[in-house]
């Protein structure tokens, strides 16, 4: 086999990886950690370092899983008893509308500043909601699959590009001497929540990504392996994270001690965002770059209008044993309207900015986390697992510590929440 023929194979089984990527890439970069890096300088790097391997095990416990038992992880909540099925069920539906409506609005803001046809992000919601069901029911997962692989990949290179010039600027310098504000008071905490609760995703998106990786499995006609499983997995974090360190760089390099500080209005926050990359590649650089970050944007929505509607269709086949593919298919297509239109409700009746939206489903995803993380630990250590494919000693160290350190954030941020 040529070394091509071999690239190409490997490229092949990769899928939920990216998709999880494209899903990861928007508000927790784009937004989160682009204003961690503008308001606070290299202060919360700890931060996003700290948030990408403690949430790592979680999430990757989903294809691990998925590939191990040959189903996704809400039919494994199930087997566990009333008390996880519920509780996922609960964050579910009490987090998907808002969630939603939150990347909505930030791609209704990028899209305002790229086309420039003076319409509310309202309307612009509903045009971006309307595209991703067309998409979703014309293509499908293929179509999915597809797509994220090619925006993962222009967004990064772009991304990257981007930061070199910063550094080359002599940006690095000015940042280092400039004095970084107060973190641990109540503000400051509530935005490491915020930043920690999608940085670089929630780990609901586990869940998610133990239903692409059966249905790519079913979609290849054969079943997918663990390594396989792993490298798909390890690829598509690796990137989200690298990807979201750059924004965080882009926020530090450019933003901040500017004086500048981000507004809590998408389309001007939007604005913000493509001065950051004109400011180091050039002026010529605002229109391709608003189009990678639209793109980016569009991928995340794309991504989260597919996830939830096809979690709602699995727990509903959960309940139906007898339940057929088609019926499935015909509860999924039911719920990528119905969840859309109720977050379009959201935001005409939200007055209030964009980002207290955005800072309140962020911390609602980590308050969660704990609970899903101690779910997701107990599905692959137990006896659901083949033996062979259960985490190694030294591997469940790690995440019970991991485990700890989401549970006294989350102390110490109720703590400060009501006192």
């Amino acid at each position: 086999m040529s070394i091509f023929s071999k690239s190409n194979s490997v490229f092949k089984t990769l899928g939920p990886g990216f998709l999880l990527a494209g899903a990861a890439i928007g508000v927790s970069h784009l937004v989160q950690a682009t204003r961690a890096g503008a308001d606070y300088g290299f202060l919360l790097f700890w931060v996003l370092i700290l948030a990408c391997l403690t949430k790592y095990p979680f999430l990757e416990f989903g294809p691990r899983y998925a590939a191990g038992t040959g189903n996704h992880m809400i039919t494994g909540y199930r087997k566990m008893g009333k008390f996880p099925y519920f509780t996922f069920i609960a964050i579910t539906v009490g987090s998907m509308f808002i969630i939603q409506a939150a990347v909505t609005i930030v791609t209704a803001g990028l899209a305002e500043r790229l086309f420039g046809m003076g319409w509310s992000g309202f309307t612009w919601s509903f045009i971006i909601i309307g595209a991703c069901i067309a998409l979703l029911l014309i293509g499908k997962y293929p179509a999915l699959d597809k797509t994220m692989k090619m925006i993962v990949s222009l967004l990064g290179l772009a991304t990257l590009t981007a930061v070199l010039l910063a550094f080359g600027d002599g940006r690095l310098e000015t940042a280092l001497h400039v004095k970084s504000p107060e973190v641990w008071n109540k503000a400051g905490i509530a935005f490491i929540i915020s930043f920690m609760g999608w940085m670089p995703i929630p780990l609901d998106a586990a869940v998610w990504h133990s239903i692409w990786t059966k249905e790519k499995a079913e979609n290849n006609r054969r079943k997918t392996s663990l390594k396989e499983a792993f490298f798909d997995f390890n690829t598509g974090y690796l990137a989200a994270a690298i990807i979201g360190l750059l924004f965080f760089l882009m926020g530090v390099l450019v933003m901040f001690g500017s004086g500048i500080s981000f507004s809590g209005n998408a389309v001007e926050f939007s604005g913000q965002l493509i001065e950051l990359y004109g400011k180091t590649l050039g002026s010529w650089s605002k229109p391709l770059i608003g189009v990678a970050a639209f793109i980016a944007m569009f991928s995340t929505t794309l991504a989260v209008a597919d996830a939830f509607p096809r979690v709602i269709s699995e727990l509903f086949a959960e309940e139906k044993v007898s339940w057929k593919p088609e019926q499935k298919w015909k509860t999924y297509k039911l719920n990528v309207f119905i969840i859309p239109i109720l977050s379009l409700l959201i935001l005409f009746f939200f007055n209030a900015s964009f980002t207290i939206l955005i800072d309140f489903a962020t911390a609602l995803s980590f308050i969660s986390a704990p609970f899903l993380a101690w779910f997701n630990y107990q599905l692959v250590t137990g006896e659901q697992m083949p033996e062979n494919d259960r985490p190694g000693k030294h591997y469940r160290i790690f995440s019970l510590l991991c485990l700890a350190v989401l549970i006294i954030f989350n102390l110490i941020y109720l703590y400060t929440l009501f006192n």
